[in-house]
């Protein structure tokens, strides 16, 4: 979220950017969060005088009474001070919740380069990379060919968890397991500590993480627990740091989180997004970074590169979107996808989502970093996040771009070596 200092000394730049995503409700969350910083800043200011009314008003009774003068008055206000800093404390109370509470919904401030757009269909290109080919024959669907082959079941996993479910076997759970250790190989190389999260988190840690407002309906809450099933390892990673302080020589902290996810929603139910694409539970290698502010727009540009090199040593081909105001969510701040090329559809799926959070999650979560030269001095620091691979979409990449005219699927050279040599599924 927004430092409350920021949104009460400049509540300009927050309207512009508001006016920027073209949300007017929020727009109203931020004007009543300004009255109410009025109104219990006011409140404060009488409970301090209140307080040290209360603290004085016993020398001024035993003042009296020495020089023979009548208490009453003061002993009445005495008594009833007590009730008055009660009623002014629970006042304070709910106008504080009421602040956080609008101020934990109030979206992140947009990098000037975002383009304003009013959905996904107005995202913008940036980069493109690989050739795109559509085969001269006609390419299975990519769960129908798992099913007929034996390399996944559908039917028998619906039976067991319901729709949006399924089972990987043989060479195919093979490549999952080969992809997550891929990307995580490539993650190592370049600094990134491999880490593997609780898959659970509690509703207070979550609410540091993002807006459960905005993501609570795709996530799944653990019967009768303060429990929830994570939705990607980006948010227990985030929660890891909850009030810590670091060190700058610590920072940047560059980790590689390894997960199942949980997601309750599926989205589109075509027949090319039925199968791998759109489920609810699949494995992710996730890049998170904590780092000083004046580097995240760097780290952001190197996220970004180690997920494309991800793609680009699988051979798949990928373009680079810019995420527009209409589509780029609460918290990140500036957000790029990486989406592959899907043959069957003539067209790119998103398969990456990179984003800089800025200091917007470190403010919920009170992460803050300390000035080596002023011990006192600290700042929040910066939060990025970005896919390197999400298995179950790549598994579908891979089923059409190498399938070939009999059905066999080509396994991508960089994946024969973590399976065991082979060539084919």
């Amino acid at each position: 979220m927004l430092e409350l200092k920021f949104l009460r000394t400049h509540p300009e730049i927050v309207r512009a950017d508001l006016t920027k995503r073209g949300d007017l409700e929020k727009m109203r969350l931020l004007d009543e969060l300004l009255e109410n910083d009025v109104k219990s800043r006011e409140i404060q200011t009488n409970l301090n005088q209140l307080r040290n009314r209360r603290n004085v008003i016993g020398r001024e009774i035993n003042a009296a009474r020495k020089a023979g003068e009548d208490t009453s008055a003061l002993r009445q206000e005495a008594a009833d001070l007590p009730r008055q800093i009660k009623e002014g404390e629970a006042e304070l109370q709910e106008i504080q919740a009421a602040i956080t509470h609008h101020q934990m919904r109030i979206p992140n401030i947009l990098h000037e380069s975002v383009p304003v757009g009013k959905d996904d269909s107005e995202n913008v290109e940036t980069k493109r990379w690989g050739e795109t080919v559509v085969p001269a024959f006609e390419l299975q669907n990519h769960g129908a060919l798992a099913a007929e082959k034996g390399w996944a079941d559908f039917e028998r996993a619906t039976k067991i968890a319901g729709s949006g479910f399924y089972t990987l076997k043989g060479r195919l759970a093979l490549m999952d397991l080969a992809l997550q250790r891929f990307a995580l190989d490539i993650l190592m190389e370049r600094g990134y500590t491999p880490v593997m999260p609780p898959y659970m988190m509690n509703r207070s840690a979550y609410e540091g993480v993002t807006d459960l407002a905005d993501f609570e309906n795709v996530m799944y809450k653990i019967d009768g627990e303060d429990e929830y099933l994570i939705a990607t390892s980006e948010h227990p990673m985030a929660a890891m740091y909850l009030d810590e302080i670091f060190e700058e020589k610590d920072l940047p902290l560059k980790m590689a989180g390894i997960s199942p996810c949980f997601r309750r929603e599926i989205g589109a139910h075509g027949i090319d997004t039925k199968g791998l694409f759109r489920v609810h539970q699949f494995n992710k290698i996730e890049q998170f970074v904590f780092c000083r502010p004046e580097d995240s727009w760097d780290l952001l540009d190197e996220l970004l590169d180690n997920a494309e090199e991800v793609f680009k040593r699988l051979g798949l081909p990928y373009h680079v979107v810019s995420i527009c105001t209409g589509d780029i969510g609460t918290v990140a701040a500036k957000k790029y996808d990486i989406e592959v090329w899907m043959p069957r559809e003539e067209t790119y799926r998103e398969v990456v989502s990179c984003s800089n959070c800025t200091s917007y999650q470190a403010v919920r979560l009170n992460i803050r970093v300390r000035d080596p030269h002023e011990f006192e001095t600290k700042r929040f620091v910066h939060t990025l996040n970005s896919t390197a691979v999400a298995t179950t979409r790549t598994l579908r990449a891979i089923l059409e771009n190498y399938q070939l005219e009999d059905g066999t699927v080509e396994i991508p050279a960089a994946l024969r070596p973590y399976m065991n040599g082979a060539e084919t599924l």
